[in-house]
């Protein structure tokens, strides 16, 4: 069975720090990063019979602007229409009803968010940003 939790509890923070250790848009991120941003951020867990296999997190003012990161679904359980079900579960929180403005960035998962209506920016040319390497 399938559950979705926004319960910072019940994360397993190891298992997070783990996955995205080595992932290309958080490599080397340490197990304190890893808590400190889940202590900054609306948290969603993904569990398969009480174990967890996947994560996102929402840095958002619950108003007017949302920011989606750190999205994954560990490799055994990908193809079964998971990420879906967290995306979906993300989008339809609560919590985060009211939010008018929702990004996020992807190198390959589009086909994914455009099922939830994520397009690319419609004026890119307004956005900026300042990247600390």
């Amino acid at each position: 069975m399938i559950t979705v939790s926004t319960d910072k509890t019940k994360l397993d923070v190891p298992f997070v720090q783990h996955f995205l250790k080595d992932i290309y848009w958080a490599a080397g991120r340490t197990m304190e990063e890893v808590q400190t941003t889940i202590d900054n951020s609306f948290c969603f867990g993904i569990f398969l019979e009480d174990k967890q296999i996947g994560f996102a997190r929402v840095i958002t003012d619950y108003v007017v602007f949302a920011y989606v990161m750190d999205v994954f679904i560990t490799e055994e359980h990908r193809g079964k229409g998971y990420s879906s079900v967290l995306i979906d579960r993300m989008i339809n929180e609560p919590a985060l009803k009211e939010v008018k403005i929702w990004r996020l960035a992807t190198t390959d998962a589009h086909f994914l968010y455009s099922k939830f209506g994520f397009t690319a920016l419609k004026s890119p040319e307004k956005m900026m940003e300042k990247v600390i390497v």
